[in-house]
């Protein structure tokens, strides 16, 4: 009976809605509506009511979303027998079509997302056995050595904890390899990695042949291993020492639990966050993922594995003969077969690993092109929609995370449809400027703000478009390119420990200079057009402005493109740890004050340290975070200045052997307190005005350093 009363008002509610939505009003009400809405959802979003209000605010906007839908279908596409405009009229209004699409998905998943989950108690007579798996490939000999020497330091029974390394850089097919080179490197590499990892106390597994890429060597551990659970780290994420203690417990709780997920956290900044100094003050663009879509993911059941920073069930992986491995994301192919056969996943939202992200855009992009294209494989062979066995919220929630990945074509259709009319003459949308201000501006600005209640203090105004926009220049032919032959791509490693020795431009930003100059030519004809066309100013007026904004994007993208040298290879944490530091045979008492991937800032209390100079040795002594015996940390001296009674000394780690990256891991990676830390105290919400105030000063300055880089370049080219 509940349930048919639930059904009556739903369909009475939307009758009501559809009444509103096709009720004929005159342009002045339609314009005074949506200000009545935007006023409303402004007073609600100031006022900082949450709950139902947070709701109604979404409500309100939809309704003007769906209202301009209305309008845009009805009234807006040019004549079927103009096939010069109605073309790419028809593209422009599927490209809307699809963000609106997008926004339905979003407000589904995020509209009311889980909360953070609370610290699991866990009983330690009870604990599974964990086998953790570390894949790699071509990775760096100290990278691989601080990640291992991190996850064997994981508070966890030693006799229920077992370590490998999984070497795909090894294999016998690459040490049989025809070309010489390749055959030396691989049996050196094989040679180095093992007497690590007997160092270090793990296990080295390699195989026979590369085989389906990273799922293959996962599958190949699964074979020689026996835990009842598997955790899983990329090479560059190394794990606190919590990080089991916080996440097997949720194993016993459901017997059909296949996966718990924690976030991927980066001590260096992305290209973007590089090239514009934003690493300090903003969200990373991974944030709005982590921070706020997995735990609407999580509120139905859908959080999937995102490779790595995970633990899973081996009972579960069983049923699936292991990793899926047809696409080339064989994270999220191996979650939707597992979801899909009834089992259950988790996501827990604290930082538990640290990482690396790529550090060029060359890199940036060719990641961002193989998760594009995965997706695009899962669209295609495993189409989330029809998927038996998920349920409808599992369907949409899969379809929003492979659909996401087609952005590419809207946003080009975006860029461009501009210079349709200010270059070539087509109408390809029939409005008038007060229509378009009374609808088009309408819904943009609702649109806005709809994001801003959802991602809030997660990710600022117009950065989504700018990240968008960067990857939509390369993405696109990937993404075609996929489409047309869904078996073509391969799984590309990224790198992993690259630096950028001197400021330049990237060898793949050319086009971004190419499409700026276009934008500010129809910039020029827009303005001379109202000037020459004054009985067309209004419309000219709209998709000049239009065309300006695509032309800031497109400025501020320089600035993204154009590489800044490497001044530090990650962020300084800051820790506050007891310490002694000593110089031949003196030890002097000291605390630690921070840490980073390449080396450690002493403030040692005395004025004087005999035997100290630049470049020569020292030591660190401290206690790890286990409660082991004092840790020796051989450094070298970079840097030393008096403050006071004290001397701070700024040290490069200096590991003499295999188990000093013990000690490094532990001053680094033991301590996931720090990263939270560190995500709190860029998490603040400028809210539109400010956002879009910051935004655009930010693109004029961008602009102007990426044009001088880019005159730079064409002298030394000259020279």
């Amino acid at each position: 009976m509940l349930v048919a009363r639930k059904m009556i008002l739903w369909a009475v509610i939307s009758v009501c809605m559809i009444g509103v939505i096709t009720l004929p009003v005159s342009l002045q009400a339609q314009l005074i509506c949506s200000l009545a809405v935007v006023t409303l959802m402004a007073v609600i979003k100031v006022l900082k009511a949450g709950g139902k209000w947070r709701l109604i605010a979404l409500a309100l906007g939809t309704s003007i979303v769906l209202r301009y839908v209305y309008w845009r279908t009805t009234e807006t596409l040019p004549p079927v027998n103009q096939l010069e405009n109605f073309i790419p009229g028809l593209l422009l209004y599927l490209a809307e079509m699809y963000s609106v699409m997008m926004l339905a998905l979003s407000l589904f998943i995020v509209a009311m997302p889980l909360p953070s989950r609370s610290a699991h108690a866990l009983d330690r007579t009870r604990l599974p056995t964990v086998d953790v798996f570390v894949p790699s490939y071509n990775e760096d000999t100290v990278l691989l050595a601080n990640t291992l020497a991190a996850a064997k330091s994981m508070d966890y029974p030693d006799d229920k904890l077992t370590i490998w390394l999984l070497d795909d850089g090894g294999t016998q097919q690459k040490q049989n390899s025809a070309n010489m080179r390749e055959a030396e490197a691989a049996v050196a590499r094989s040679r180095q990695l093992r007497a690590l990892c007997a160092e270090l106390g793990v296990n080295y597994l390699t195989r026979e042949r590369n085989e389906h890429a990273k799922a293959g060597n996962l599958n190949n551990g699964l074979k020689h291993s026996q835990g009842e659970l598997v955790a899983v780290f990329d090479a560059d994420h190394a794990p606190a020492h919590d990080f089991l203690m916080e996440t097997v417990g949720y194993f016993e709780d459901d017997p059909k639990l296949f996966l718990v997920q924690t976030p991927h956290f980066f001590i260096n900044p992305d290209p973007l966050e590089r090239n514009l100094q934003t690493f300090e003050s903003m969200p990373s663009e991974n944030e709005m993922f982590y921070g706020i879509i997995q735990r609407g993911l999580d509120k139905w059941n859908a959080a999937f594995f995102c490779g790595s920073a995970a633990v899973l069930s081996r009972k579960a992986l069983e049923t699936t003969d292991g990793f899926s491995g047809i696409s080339i994301t064989e994270d999220c192919e191996t979650a939707l077969a597992l979801h899909s056969q009834g089992w259950n996943s988790i996501y827990v939202d604290k930082p538990l690993i640290a990482g690396l992200q790529p550090a060029t855009f060359a890199s940036f992009i060719g990641q961002r092109s193989r998760w594009a294209q995965g997706m695009m494989q899962i669209l295609r062979y495993r189409f989330p929609l029809f998927k038996r066995g998920l349920t409808l919220p599992q369907r949409l929630c899969y379809m929003s995370s492979t659909l996401f990945w087609l952005f590419p074509f809207p946003r080009t259709i975006f860029l461009f449809a501009p210079l349709f009319y200010l270059l070539f003459d087509l109408e390809i949308f029939t409005a008038s400027g007060g229509e378009f201000l009374a609808y088009t501006l309408a819904y943009m600005i609702v649109n806005l703000m709809m994001q801003n209640y959802l991602y809030g203090s997660f990710r600022w105004p117009w950065i989504s478009e700018l990240y968008e926009y960067i990857q939509t220049v390369h993405l696109l032919p990937a993404v075609i390119s996929v489409m047309l032959n869904p078996s073509k791509p391969t799984f590309k490693v990224t790198a992993k420990d690259e630096s950028v020795s001197v400021s330049r431009l990237s060898e793949i930003g050319r086009p971004f200079f190419v499409i700026f100059a276009a934008l500010f030519v129809a910039l020029i004809v827009a303005a001379y057009r109202i000037y020459t066309e004054p009985y067309n100013a209004d419309v000219t007026l709209v998709v000049g402005g239009w065309n300006l904004f695509n032309l800031i994007m497109a400025g501020c993208a320089l600035g993204v493109v154009s590489e800044r040298k490497d001044r530090a290879s990650s962020r300084r944490f800051r820790v506050g740890r007891r310490c002694e530091f000593g110089v031949g045979d003196e030890w002097f008492l000291a605390s630690i004050e921070d840490v980073s991937a390449g080396g450690v800032r002493v403030q040692v209390l005395s004025r004087d340290i005999p035997g100290m100079r630049e470049g020569g040795p020292a030591m660190v002594r401290f206690k790890p975070h286990r409660g082991e015996e004092q840790a020796l940390l051989p450094v070298t001296v970079r840097h030393a200045t008096v403050s006071g009674d004290a001397v701070m000394v700024g040290c490069q780690y200096a590991p003499a052997s295999a188990g000093d990256h013990r000690w490094i891991a532990d001053l680094i990676f033991a301590n996931s307190a720090q990263w939270k830390e560190f995500q709190q105290g860029r998490r603040r919400n400028p809210g539109l005005l400010q956002g879009t105030i910051w935004f655009l000063g930010l693109s004029m300055y961008q602009t102007s350093r990426g044009l001088v880089y880019f005159l730079r370049g064409m002298r030394r080219a000259q020279a």
